[in-house]
């Protein structure tokens, strides 16, 4: 089994910086796409950013330029830097991750952690 943690959430100001991390845990033997999810009050979860297992990086349109998604494999972490943040990114953020399992049976799984809230307000 798989679990995720993320970690980094709490309050900024308007135009402040947050940085995220989701951590995995469990028997895995490798870990393939990682991304990050948000749900804004009242609103569909949505797409923010992702990267692959050989570093390539896509991201919502509302986000680029500003969030900036990494990861580290041999800590089976990945990050999300927000800069120049807005109330509007207001949401609760959810790590996402493509996971092999050792198993038996030896598997891939898709993996949510349980979300961490971010608020920009003054």
């Amino acid at each position: 089994q798989v679990q995720l943690v993320e970690s980094g959430g709490g309050l900024v100001q308007p135009g402040g910086s947050l940085r995220l991390s989701c951590a995995a845990s469990g028997s895995i033997f490798s870990i393939g796409v990682m991304r990050w999810y948000r749900q804004i009050s009242g609103m569909e979860r949505e797409f923010v950013a992702s990267i692959t297992d050989g570093g390539y990086t896509n991201y919502a349109d509302s986000v680029k330029g500003r969030f900036t998604i990494s990861r580290d494999n041999a800590k089976n972490t990945q990050y999300l830097q927000m800069n120049s943040l807005t109330p509007e990114d207001t949401a609760v953020y959810y790590c996402n991750v493509e996971a092999g399992v050792t198993g038996p049976p030896r598997r891939w799984l898709d993996v949510w952690g349980p979300g961490t809230l971010v608020t920009v307000s003054s």
